[in-house]
């Protein structure tokens, strides 16, 4: 009988189990968002996807949870700035006053900002590109912060008390923050981006110091973050079909990244998983790229 509870215990619907789970995603309408919110709703979770568009939030849900694609968990549409702390405190509100706690809290808006070029080795020419470009501007600077890093912030934040009712409500399970990074934040390359790369480094940083700080404040919430590598969104593309989906050619990121194509919604589905499961991961970094880092090497 030990061992039969044993093996049971290394079921996949034990270790990976999100089934009554309440989940908030931000930007969970399209790209890894969606991803991240098909693979906790089809599971069994309950997910509230929250973004600023409302058109495409519903569309997520007639699209996914319908009585036509029935799934074992939901997908709730909230609109939301997540960026605006006003905007933050009525989502804990919403979400306390119709669950009255959280057990997943994934912060995943973000935004790319301006691109630019940085192959002149003529100091004139890559001064004309970096500094004297009108669209590199400090306001640019402040607005992919904002979205890349101090969202995560006052999200973590303002969500502490739910998550940790979430912990209480089940013994053996501790709420976790998931924060959405990117290698862009680890390699040593600008990738054309200087502020996103920058952004996606300081938001590493900050997931380690609130895993930290709300570790030694005796509370039971991890905080980890999953730096993901090409994966199909709207930002790597401009643009989403009709299923709020977007498509990379694999051919195009052959030679770039050692796995020969860019990530599969199955690849974030089950990093996602993974990150929000297991008890005994906190303060981490989730590095799923197809091997981009090996290739381009760390700061």
């Amino acid at each position: 009988m030990a061992a039969q509870e044993s093996n049971q215990r290394f079921k996949l619907e034990n270790l990976f189990s999100v089934k009554d789970k309440v989940a908030l995603i931000t930007g969970g309408g399209s790209g890894i968002g969606l991803m991240a919110a098909q693979a906790l709703a089809v599971n069994g979770a309950k997910v509230y996807v929250t973004g600023r568009t409302a058109k495409k939030l519903e569309r997520v849900s007639a699209l996914y949870d319908s009585a036509e694609n029935p799934i074992p968990g939901k997908i709730i549409p909230i609109v939301a700035d997540v960026t605006n702390k006003e905007e933050i405190r009525k989502l804990v509100d919403e979400i306390s006053t119709r669950e009255g706690y959280l057990s997943i809290l994934m912060n995943n808006a973000g935004i790319s900002g301006n691109t630019q070029e940085v192959e002149p080795e003529d100091p004139t020419k890559l001064r004309e590109n970096l500094f004297d470009d009108p669209a590199a501007t400090f306001e640019e600077w402040d607005s992919v912060y904002r979205t890349n890093v101090s969202q995560i912030f006052f999200m973590t934040a303002a969500f502490l008390p739910l998550l940790q009712k979430g912990s209480e409500r089940e013994q053996g399970w501790s709420s976790t923050v998931i924060n959405t990074t990117s290698i862009s934040g680890i390699v040593k390359v600008s990738q054309h981006h200087f502020a996103y790369n920058a952004s996606k480094a300081a938001a590493i940083h900050l997931n380690k110091m609130l895993a930290h700080e709300i570790y030694t404040s005796n509370l039971r919430v991890r905080v980890n973050n999953i730096a993901p590598g090409v994966f199909p969104s709207e930002m790597t593309t401009g643009e989403s079909d009709e299923g709020q989906k977007s498509f990379i050619p694999a051919e195009k990121y052959r030679e770039k990244v050692p796995a020969s194509r860019p990530g599969k919604d199955e690849d974030m589905a089950s990093a996602v998983l993974f990150t929000a499961c297991n008890q005994y991961l906190n303060g981490q970094t989730i590095v799923v790229d197809g091997g981009y880092v090996l290739a381009a090497g760390t700061v």
